[in-house]
């Protein structure tokens, strides 16, 4: 269901493995979070190089509570001080491989491929901690956004921080930055003055050197302080998938069950050539066990 630039689901190559450990919720205070005032947007958008079949239309009225969220992504530190104080262990340990850009691929490279999407490979030993396969490290990365974590192990995350992942409209009310309607979180040109604003893909895809992942406060921050939510990495939400749409509605959680979650923002991975996905209407969505070396999230809060 997915496009090649999104990230493949672990129903590509799944493999059997065991529950994780339960965790202790360890009650964290909004420090450092940002107030998204809340009141109605319109959400949604109608690009003329948009994707309807993504649902990103029609554009509609929302009206959200006042609510906190982070202003990055998870990093790789915080989510490692998250596994010592918990014990926590993610699917893509315990199941023992994931998803990596090929170019990337540290070695432990699996025989199975992504149909239309030769550029992915499932690596042996890809987790957080290794985020190429074995012999990688985030050692030099400790301020990157963690990858290689499910909606899943996000969620665990949040609830040890006292915290939750945002609902689809939380997140994208939280994007816009108080711009109404905008392509972008900054506005509606993509490289102001020529400037660029996002981690997205540079030259010829999937051909052309990346950089990958960028420290989570790279480039400016939107008009509510939030970096990053257009390229770097794809974002986990608390929503299940689905494409249909009341013409206005209150405090919206997504359908109340589902195959796959809500991720938005686009990743390093993004190009306007054959995935453009880094627009704040823009979304995709993937099955809450899967992992890719492109795909993170941030948390929020209710006040």
């Amino acid at each position: 269901m997915l496009s090649a630039c999104c990230g493949p689901s672990r129903d590509a190559a799944a493999g059997p493995y065991e529950e994780g450990p339960v965790i202790a919720v360890r009650r964290a205070s909004p420090r450092g979070m940002v107030r998204v005032p809340g009141g109605t947007f319109l959400m949604g958008g109608d690009d003329p190089d948009g994707r309807p079949e993504d649902g990103e239309g029609p554009v509609r009225e929302v009206r959200l509570r006042p609510f906190m969220i982070d202003p990055t992504c998870v990093t790789n530190a915080q989510f490692a001080t998250f596994v010592k104080e918990s014990g926590y262990v993610t699917e893509a340990e315990r199941i023992g491989w994931s998803f990596v850009f090929r170019q990337f691929a540290a070695g432990g490279v699996m025989e199975a491929t992504v149909p239309g999407a030769p550029w992915w490979a499932g690596v042996e030993g890809a987790t957080w901690r290794t985020p190429e396969g074995p012999g990688s490290s985030v050692g030099d990365r400790q301020n990157h956004p963690v990858v290689h974590v499910s909606w899943n192990d996000a969620t665990a995350y949040a609830a040890w921080a006292g915290k939750r992942l945002p609902t689809e409209a939380e997140w994208e009310m939280a994007a816009r930055g108080g711009l109404e309607r905008a392509r972008y979180p900054w506005g509606e040109e993509l490289a102001p003055k020529g400037r660029q604003r996002c981690n997205i893909w540079q030259g010829r895809f999937p051909t052309a050197p990346s950089k990958g992942t960028m420290p989570v406060k790279s480039f400016q921050p939107n008009g509510y302080g939030l970096y990053n939510v257009s390229g770097n990495v794809w974002e986990w939400t608390a929503d299940w998938w689905g494409t249909t749409w009341e013409a206005s509605a209150e405090d919206p959680a997504g359908p109340a069950e589902g195959a796959a979650k809500v991720i938005r923002g686009g990743s390093y991975m993004c190009h306007d050539s054959y995935c453009n996905r880094y627009r704040v209407a823009a979304r995709t969505a993937n099955t809450p066990d899967s992992s890719t070396g492109h795909t993170g999230f941030r948390c929020a809060a209710i006040l």
